[in-house]
């Protein structure tokens, strides 16, 4: 089965993250977040999903931090949501087939 890095930029997502990390966690196989600042308890939260978190100095420009992010991935693929993103449960469902019907000889 291929595996997925998610990577996820955030700052000040105390509402929204738990919910957001929840619905993908057991389809994730690596959760990577970078805080670009938060003064809530963001990481905090983060942190009950991932020992991957990485503080990154907002310079105003999301490429940069998306790339920061995409550069700590291990996994196969790399993907990103935003903290108010959620998978349904059919979400879920579609992404492990998805993962699963990759040939193990894609080049990556």
């Amino acid at each position: 089965m291929a595996t997925v890095s998610l990577c996820m930029i955030v700052k000040n997502e105390e509402r929204v993250l738990a919910r957001c990390l929840e619905s993908v966690r057991e389809c994730m196989d690596e959760i990577i977040i970078v805080d670009t600042g938060s003064s809530d308890a963001t990481k905090e939260i983060a942190a009950r999903y991932t020992d991957k978190i990485y503080d990154f100095e907002w310079i105003d420009d999301f490429a940069a931090a998306r790339n920061f992010s995409f550069s700590k991935a291990s996994m196969d693929f790399a993907m990103w949501l935003d903290a108010d993103d959620v998978f349904l449960e059919a979400d879920k469902n579609a992404f492990i087939e998805l993962k699963n019907s990759i040939p193990e000889n894609v080049d990556v």
